[in-house]
């Protein structure tokens, strides 16, 4: 299990952002490459894929750290919002405080939500981007929002995963409205059974959207990536349970810059070898020997 160490950044708009170095950064030299790893819907540096991800860095000599959206880091932020999947104005000021830092390569990675916002504001960059990073990586990335908003409201997933999800943000959403009071309406949020009424209760008004469709809708990397102007990397399992493969981006959708990646198998975030239950590692280890070739 890696170790970290925490620091807070304070944002512009009166709250903070939590992020997880881990903890043998102190005896790296400040030259070497730095992996900074946005988490998924309801992540953190204690998710499988960031233990995988400072292994892997470890391995290889490499700093890593992990910025935690708004209300993910064990303390619920203080601004009436929180976070969503095309927050890539959040994504620009992370990696701008980051950089200031670091003077070595600097890669990004993005998983699930995490990566949509990645690619998002890589889209809105354009070659302003490799101020910032050397190159980017979305993992399993639901770049359009609503084909995987429908996967996972549907059939299984509905029950499986949808109810998972919500049995967190529904209670991280009632503990910012006693800080808000009349910031939505609770009896509405609570009846939510999907993630489409979640996000027309709470995620859509909060962060400037009009409802669902049109923050499914705008917040999508998908439309973006034509306009993408750093080395990336779009890593999409053909299996994952998310993410239907018919909305999986095409090579006349993307920029030259974006390598498109997708292999049968591999799931949500599993890319898993070897036997039952599998070693984690091979995702990690391909996505950061991947940006050593092209950062």
């Amino acid at each position: 299990m890696p170790k970290w160490t925490r620091q807070r950044l304070n944002t512009p708009d009166g709250d903070f952002i939590d992020v997880d170095w881990r903890k043998d950064e102190i005896d790296l030299s400040p030259e070497r490459p730095l992996v900074i790893l946005f988490h998924g819907l309801e992540g953190s540096s204690s998710s499988h894929y960031a233990q995988a991800f400072a292994h892997e860095t470890h391995q290889r000599g490499w700093h890593m750290a992990v910025p935690h959206f708004r209300g993910c880091s064990g303390e619920i932020n203080w601004a009436p919002r929180a976070y969503h999947s095309g927050d890539f104005e959040e994504v620009g000021w992370i990696l701008s405080r980051i950089r200031e830092q670091h003077r070595g390569p600097l890669y990004a990675v993005g998983i699930s939500l995490g990566g949509n916002a990645l690619m998002r504001w890589a889209g809105e960059m354009g070659q302003t981007a490799t101020k910032y990073v050397d190159a980017i990586a979305s993992v399993c990335s639901p770049i359009d929002l609503t084909a995987s908003g429908k996967a996972i409201d549907a059939g299984i997933n509905k029950w499986l995963y949808a109810r998972m999800f919500l049995g967190t943000m529904k209670p991280r959403a009632m503990e910012k409205l006693k800080q808000f009071p009349g910031l939505f309406n609770p009896h509405t949020l609570m009846a939510a059974k999907s993630l489409y009424e979640f996000d027309q209760v709470f995620t859509a008004p909060l962060h400037g959207f009009k409802n669902t469709d049109d923050y499914w809708a705008r917040a999508s990397a998908k439309p973006g990536l034509s306009r993408v102007q750093v080395s990336a990397l779009v890593l999409n399992a053909c299996n994952d349970p998310f993410i239907p493969a018919s909305s999986l981006p095409a090579l006349n959708q993307v920029s030259a810059w974006v390598k498109l990646c997708q292999p049968e198998a591999g799931g949500h975030v599993g890319f898993a070898s070897g036997t039952f239950p599998g070693d984690l590692q091979e995702m990690p280890w391909a996505v950061t020997d991947w940006m050593s070739q092209h950062g």
